[in-house]
């Protein structure tokens, strides 16, 4: 497989809109109408659905996955495979099914790295985990993982193309959240489970 192809396998994966389509199938309003206004797990659940914010998640974070997977079986090469997962990453962030205004991709890049290896997936989580579990922010926990994600991939021993992708995958991320930081800096970023669904988009998003 070369890699033009492995780009547009990967894009085509993370242009899936699971929280829209999952709220489609659990009648909810659209995660693009309240809250952050942002096609993300985290949006989708201030609805209060916890069933929907799961696969919401799932969704998201196996579509990376399974781009890799897919191109790994196809014969793709290590470049390949990293290029896929990127692709993955951008098609989540700026998919063409909804207008190039995506999510952030904190889920799918997640899936990504569980694809390049399942110790430099988890140990990204971790960080994720323990951050959200510490601040109940769901962005500061993504930004924690995010500028960790590189030095994790290097410690790891990943290949140098891993580490590349990675590190951009991380700065794309920083920058989506660069909203998120002013709220921060500021306190009124919302915590993990507050529900907004009557409020109208505020321009920024969490994953």
């Amino acid at each position: 497989m070369n890699i033009g192809f492995a780009c547009l396998l990967g894009y085509f994966f993370g242009s899936l809109p699971f929280a829209v389509i999952v709220s489609h199938l659990f009648g909810l309003a659209d995660p693009r109408s309240f809250g952050s206004g942002n096609p993300g797990a985290t949006n989708v659940l201030r609805t209060g659905n916890k069933w929907a914010a799961l696969l919401t998640l799932l969704g998201d974070a196996g579509k990376g996955l399974l781009a890799i997977i897919i191109a790994a079986k196809l014969g793709a090469g290590e470049t390949a495979i990293a290029a896929c997962g990127l692709a993955a990453f951008l098609g989540h962030v700026f998919p063409v099914t909804l207008g190039f205004k995506g999510g952030k991709g904190v889920a799918t890049a997640l899936g990504v790295l569980l694809g390049f290896s399942l110790a430099l997936g988890g140990w990204v989580a971790a960080v994720w985990l323990l951050v959200a579990m510490l601040t109940r922010y769901s962005s500061l926990a993504a930004l924690a993982a995010a500028a960790s994600a590189p030095f994790i991939a290097m410690l790891n021993h990943e290949r140098i193309e891993v580490v590349l992708v990675v590190a951009m995958m991380s700065l794309v991320l920083i920058y989506r959240h660069r909203l998120n930081i002013q709220k921060l800096r500021a306190g009124t970023e919302s915590r993990l489970g507050e529900k907004r669904v009557s409020q109208p988009p505020e321009n920024s998003a969490d994953n």
